[in-house]
């Protein structure tokens, strides 16, 4: 089949539709895959590497750093889910809209087949309007109603009350979000959608939930074409480079380090400050501290033999030989940590990150959550040592990574959407 993929985000949004579409272009299909990445160009060089067609639209989205780390700021001070949504939508979406909008309608008339985030809804919208048959992805999974689990940050008060939750979560959604497709919609001739989760975030044909089964059970109540396939990754570098010969030096040098990142979250906050945060969250607990950090060196920080400071490294090269990772919560984190086997301290900065770290902390492989607003360096301290000195923590993640290990994300989906349309 010809397909087209199209995605937006961050890092963590990106990386695993370019695993998928590897995926596809490796089993025979013919693939593009439109992307627009808020805060970075770095894929604007990938392209000769790919086996499938790259188009890169609209990036970065903000290409201003001091801009970002305002946007990113606002967020991170709104502590409504929904209203940290619409500054997402607003301050890093729209700006892009119109010209995503224009690439999901050249990939709609260009392919049998196309493929979206699941927080795109152009690519919806354009595959109604062209009669495309469509599938959704989605990275987290707190958005998909059922009486056996109740809207993130809700508590389970059982099957009626999940019910009666996820009713008011759709009133709450449809009137705060769904105004933006809407108003895309209504300006391109398309009738405006039912319901945001049923219509816009998920697709009727199939929406794929990447994320591992350890993590996400399917219930029983769920409509059949909402399936789990696992995280989409790839063990490639993704324009994160390599392991450089002074990195490998620090994780052979002694005890296993920590590893800390909050990846995109970094672009979106004063970097300087958060570096500071981490490094000295590391001092206080007395532990050695691989620190991933963007622009660290212009900024003014020095490795040392206690900290190593990096751009970006491979997550999963590295991961495996420290002892546990400090992270933001990210969903592609996250699933890095598990598949390695390595306990997490999550400190979210958004909404969905506080899903994943309650989630990690459910599975028995991470403490209870740190809020990024207020966090403090002996808060952070303190959590990597309760950890670090858990046993229970360490055999958890060695047993769930030895299970996500196994898991293939990719080959499941594949073999999904190749089941569903290519038949």
């Amino acid at each position: 089949m010809k397909i087209g993929i199209q995605t937006w985000g961050s890092h963590g949004d990106i990386r695993p539709f370019i695993a998928l579409a590897d995926g596809l272009q490796a089993a025979g299909h013919d693939v593009t895959l439109a992307i627009t990445c808020v805060d970075s160009d770095r894929y604007n060089a990938l392209s000769p590497r790919t086996g499938f067609k790259l188009k890169i639209v609209s990036t970065p989205v903000i290409p201003d750093r001091l801009l970002l780390e305002k946007i990113g700021d606002t967020i991170l001070r709104e502590r409504n889910a929904i209203k940290q949504t619409q500054i997402a939508i607003e301050q890093l979406f729209l700006p892009a809209e119109s010209e995503m909008f224009q690439a999901s309608a050249q990939l709609c008339a260009e392919n049998e087949l196309v493929i979206g985030h699941y927080f795109l809804y152009p690519l919806g919208a354009a595959a109604e309007r062209h009669g495309t048959p469509y599938v959704s992805v989605a990275l987290v999974h707190g958005a998909v109603p059922s009486a056996f689990q109740p809207p993130s940050g809700v508590p389970d008060l059982g099957t009626l009350s999940n019910r009666l939750a996820w009713w008011l979560a759709r009133s709450v959604l449809n009137k705060s979000l769904k105004k933006y497709p809407d108003q895309l919609r209504t300006k391109n001739g398309i009738k405006v959608a039912r319901d945001q989760i049923d219509n816009v975030w998920a697709s009727d044909q199939l929406t794929l939930l990447a994320i591992s089964p350890t993590i996400c059970e399917r219930r029983s109540d769920w409509p059949d074409y909402y399936q789990v396939c696992g995280a989409l990754d790839t063990q490639e570098p993704v324009a994160e480079g390599g392991v450089t010969d002074q990195l490998q030096a620090f994780l052979f040098n002694r005890l296993p380090p920590v590893y800390m990142t909050f990846g995109s979250a970094m672009s979106g906050s004063d970097e300087k400050q958060t570096i500071a945060l981490l490094t000295d969250a590391a001092r206080a607990a007395s532990v050695r501290a691989i620190i991933q950090a963007p622009h660290w060196s212009s900024l003014g920080f020095k490795s040392s033999s206690e900290i190593h400071y990096v751009s970006s490294a491979p997550h999963s090269a590295v991961f495996p030989q420290c002892g546990l990772i400090v992270h933001h919560g990210g969903a592609g984190t996250s699933h890095a940590a598990l598949r390695a086997g390595k306990p997490s301290v999550v400190v979210a900065h958004t909404a969905e990150q506080e899903l994943w770290g309650r989630e990690l902390e459910r599975i028995g492989v991470a403490p209870k959550l740190i809020l990024r607003k207020g966090s403090t360096a002996a808060r952070i301290a303190a959590a990597i040592k309760l950890v670090a000195h858990s046993k229970h923590m360490d055999e958890k993640a060695s047993e769930l990574g030895a299970m996500v290990a196994k898991e293939d994300g990719v080959e499941t989906a594949v073999r999904l959407i190749s089941a569903k349309f290519a038949a």
